[in-house]
This record gives structure tokens, sequence and C-alpha cells, in this order.
């Protein structure tokens, strides 16, 4: 089983900055691909950026030129720094993993880490 951690959230002013972390435990050597996704108030939960465990980056359009997913491959960590915040980029925050297995792709979820863009 996959469990994983976030951390980083918080509150940050409009232009600001924020750097989330993600974890993967426990048995961690089928993930292919870890992400972040995220959820606003009233609004359907979105891809923000993906990274393959070839390095290989996807990133929505709202998010590209401001945000970066990278990793840690030595331990299955993924960091999504997050530079020029909008209030629009306020959301709850997922981290997701997708591992492969014989009956198909298994995906993970975090529990989230909020983020609030205000002044």
């Amino acid at each position: 089983q996959v469990q994983l951690g976030e951390s980083g959230g918080g509150l940050v002013q409009p232009g600001g900055s924020l750097r989330l972390s993600c974890a993967a435990s426990g048995t961690t050597s089928s993930i292919y691909v870890m992400g972040w996704y995220r959820q606003a108030p009233g609004k359907e939960r979105e891809l923000v950026a993906t990274i393959t465990d070839a390095g290989s980056t996807i990133y929505a359009d709202s998010v590209k030129g401001r945000f970066t997913i990278s990793r840690d491959s030595a331990s299955p960590t993924i960091y999504l720094q997050m530079h020029s915040l909008k209030p629009e980029d306020t959301a709850v925050y997922y981290c997701t993993a997708r591992e492969s297995s014989g009956s198909g792709d298994r995906d993970h979820w975090g529990q989230g880490t909020q983020v609030t863009v205000s002044s």
C-alpha cells in the first residue's frame, strides 16, 4: 500500500511563493508517475502538474512559467515550487501517485494541503 504525506501549504500574499512537498511511503517501487491536483471551493479537481519516473513533466496552462514540479528519486518525494501566486491559485492541493500492478494502474491520493493566496 502507498501512503502520501503532503506539507508546505499556508497563507501567502499575491505575488508570493510557496513550496509544497509530498513524500510517498509504503510499497513505492511500482510508482511511475506522481503529481499535484487542486480543488477550489465550488470547482472540480484539476490537474496542476505531473512528473514521471523518467523526469518528464506536464503542467496546466494556468501555472506554466510560475510553478515547477521536481522530484527526489532517492526517496519518492515530489515538490511543487510556486511563484507569482495569484488569488485564483487558492485551493486544496492534493498529491497523487500512480502505480502499475497486475490488475491495472492504481491511483493514490494524499489528504490535501490548503494554499490560500490573499492580501
